[in-house]
């Protein structure tokens, strides 16, 4: 039995794809939990405009996003925090600060989940951060912790 995802199945594929499965599994799981639709004909032609528009979408995204990757590259972001007289701070820094301090310093709106810190921020000083700010574009930025 052949099906269009509609949505994410672990194990199966992603949205959009055309799989082929068991008619158990498509009749009584897939189809009943509005996971996948059968891939008749009119909606084998409704997949392929989809992924038309979709590329097209993407397309405008990227070069959207290609314009803030030099801007992200190039800039210090500073992020205040309180800390001891010591340079050590009080908890540490999280990927929410520094989407707000991307937000404040440049007006770019990153979801913090994208944002990774690979290592944990417990001092005043410079530090890196990587950007997923798409699947296929990845940034690293500079942030410098100062105390408040």
């Amino acid at each position: 039995m052949e099906l269009i995802l509609t949505q994410d199945v672990a194990k199966l594929g992603k949205e959009g794809e055309m799989v082929k499965v068991r008619a158990g599994y498509g009749r009584n799981f897939l189809i009943p939990q509005r996971l996948a639709v059968v891939a008749s004909g009119s909606a084998r032609k409704d997949f392929e405009e989809k992924i038309k528009q979709e590329g097209r979408r993407e397309q405008k995204m990227l070069q959207e996003i290609n314009k803030y990757v030099e801007t992200l590259k190039s800039t210090m972001f500073k992020v205040g925090v309180k800390a001891g007289t010591s340079g050590k701070l009080f908890g540490t820094v999280t990927t929410h600060q520094l989407a707000a301090s991307i937000k404040a310093q440049k007006n770019i709106n990153i979801d913090r989940k994208k944002i990774t810190i690979p290592e944990e921020v417990k001092t005043i000083g410079t530090y890196t951060a990587n950007v997923d700010l798409h699947k296929d574009v990845s940034v690293t930025i500079n942030f410098e912790v100062i105390a408040e």
